[in-house]
């Protein structure tokens, strides 16, 4: 049978959702816990991999296992074993060729910028001390919809097929004292959303001018975009599916 997990973390301690050879990461530390209580080795695939220091509010993997087991105990019996920063909230049974990866049909992240010094959101949002122009921020926001092709804000030597991406939702809020930018799109490129926002940091302090970021993403040259902000401001807020993947069974609830 195969499932899908539900989980979210605080990626400060981690080198990101993938398995690294030297360092510590979120799916090892999940593998091992349901290694462990299934009594069988698991792999699992995510939704996609965050970057070092980076969160997720929601990321889904699929798992395969041959043994019977309660979901909700199951979801119990792993809050107790990961560590605190790790939290399973579901778990359900899907199609057997259902892919956490190449099945979402989208995917959305939050990057916060605190607008004001504060000692207590220091590892959960970007101090910016320069002045932002929010309506600059918000006009060239605006540009990111009419191009697909985002290889200007892409990690450079990345083995993808295509720099494409669609652009579902992107929008700028201003919430207490940060500033919230949500963008939504179909799929994502290493470093993409750090480097967009960068680069609209860069418009937003004058830096750049707003038609500036037509020419950007034309170039498909990353040292053309602006610079990759830092990780630890970053969110992965949602993943979603078609509820095709899912189906009923006889095992757990």
């Amino acid at each position: 049978m195969r499932y899908f997990i539900e989980l979210s973390y605080n990626g400060k301690a981690y080198h990101g959702w993938q398995i690294q050879p030297n360092a510590i990461s979120v799916q090892e530390v999940l593998e091992k816990a349901l290694s462990t209580l299934l009594k069988e080795p698991i792999s699992t695939m995510g939704a996609g991999r965050t970057d070092a220091g980076v969160h997720a509010k929601q990321l889904f993997a699929h798992f395969n296992t041959e043994g019977a087991f309660d979901k909700d105990t199951l979801v119990y019996k792993l809050n107790s074993f990961l560590p605190e920063d790790v939290a399973v909230k579901n778990i359900f049974t899907v199609k057997h060729d259902a892919h956490a990866r190449f099945d979402a049909v989208s995917r959305a992240y939050l990057y916060r910028i605190a607008l004001n010094k504060s000692p207590f959101n220091t590892t959960q949002a970007f101090y910016l001390k320069p002045r932002l122009d929010v309506e600059k921020l918000k006009e060239a926001t605006k540009i990111l919809f009419d191009y697909k092709d985002f290889q200007c804000f892409s990690k450079t030597n990345t083995d993808v097929k295509t720099y494409n991406c669609t652009i579902m939702k992107a929008e700028w809020h201003i919430i207490d004292n940060e500033l919230h930018f949500i963008i939504k799109a179909d799929r994502f490129l290493r470093n993409m959303v750090r480097a967009i926002v960068g680069t609209l940091i860069n418009i937003g302090i004058g830096k750049l001018e707003v038609d500036d970021l037509h020419n950007i993403i034309k170039s498909k040259n990353r040292s053309e975009a602006g610079f990759s902000v830092p990780a630890h401001a970053l969110y992965l807020t949602e993943v979603a599916y078609p509820e095709t993947i899912k189906i009923k069974d006889k095992i757990g609830k």
